[in-house]
């Protein structure tokens, strides 16, 4: 199998080039290789390598920044999409696009599944929306794999921002009223590559952490593995606070918890995100 992927340098992308299989081709591109918002550019790429699958892990993420930045995020976010599943479907290949917990309001009290009604309310969450959008008009057959609070050891993340801040400050104020599944990005990877052997009906798909937590219980267990693989000598103090001491540009959902029932009946199963945190920080520590 000849597999095309888009953000091969981002979290997803460098965890999916860790455990691509030997016996397939992958052809891994960033933004330098082939600018996805290009029509022309996307099409003739494609045309050329013949992929029998596209994995598109390229997004804007920066959540704040795009407030300030919305025809870039648009682009990236929605146009990029839109060229990569019609050009797939032209030349016949399966197509995977990655989405965000942040289509949603976080008005809910129970895990969100993909039927619920999607009401973003940043700039980034409704570009990431329009995107889930245009990849289904224009390829119903594509999966589009929504998820949340990515991690793992590349990039910038929560886990590695509080690993740098656990040298750098004694205290620490960290929000405990916005509610998410943590998600190990190689747990993703893992399942996009088992996906694309298997047959899967197009539509939109939850796979996330297998509990919820909060940003504040999320850096207290960063720090108590952190001290636990001696990664860290000091846990800084962490003080609970609520969202509105904490101002942001970019407003952001207090609940996204989602369930991942509907990838139940395809033998996948919830990322052990403490599992993978675990394996995180052992690899930040042996790469520094």
């Amino acid at each position: 199998m000849k597999v095309l992927l888009t953000g091969a340098n981002g979290q997803l992308g460098n965890c999916i080039v860790d455990i691509f299989p030997a016996k397939w081709e992958l052809i891994k591109t960033d933004a330098e290789q082939l600018d996805i918002t290009n029509e022309n550019a996307v099409d003739s790429f494609i045309a050329k390598c013949k992929p029998d699958a596209v994995i598109n892990a390229a997004a804007y993420t920066a959540v704040d920044k795009a407030e300030d930045e919305p025809q870039l995020a648009y682009n990236v976010n929605v146009i990029g999409p839109k060229n990569l599943a019609i050009s797939s479907k032209k030349y016949n290949a399966k197509f995977f696009h990655v989405s965000t917990d942040y289509v949603f309001d976080g008005t809910n009290n129970i895990p969100y599944t993909e039927d619920d009604i999607t009401n973003p309310v940043n700039i980034y969450g409704k570009t990431k929306r329009e995107g889930e959008v245009a990849v289904l008009d224009n390829a119903p057959s594509a999966v589009v794999i929504r998820t949340s609070w990515v991690f793992s050891p590349y990039g910038n993340n929560f886990v590695k921002t509080m690993l740098r801040l656990a040298t750098e400050k004694q205290q620490l104020s960290i929000i405990e009223d916005q509610l998410g599944n943590p998600t190990y990005a190689g747990d993703l990877a893992q399942v996009i590559l088992y996906l694309l052997d298997k047959k899967i009906d197009g539509g939109i798909y939850h796979f996330c952490g297998d509990s919820s937590t909060s940003w504040f219980l999320f850096a207290k267990r960063i720090f108590e593995i952190a001290l636990t693989l001696k990664v860290i000598t000091k846990s800084p103090e962490i003080i609970p606070v609520k969202t509105h001491a904490f101002p942001t540009k970019a407003k952001r959902p207090k609940y996204s918890v989602m369930s991942v029932e509907k990838l139940i009946k395809y033998g996948l199963f919830a990322s052990d995100w403490n599992k993978g945190l675990i394996h995180s920080i052992t690899k930040i520590k042996s790469d520094n």
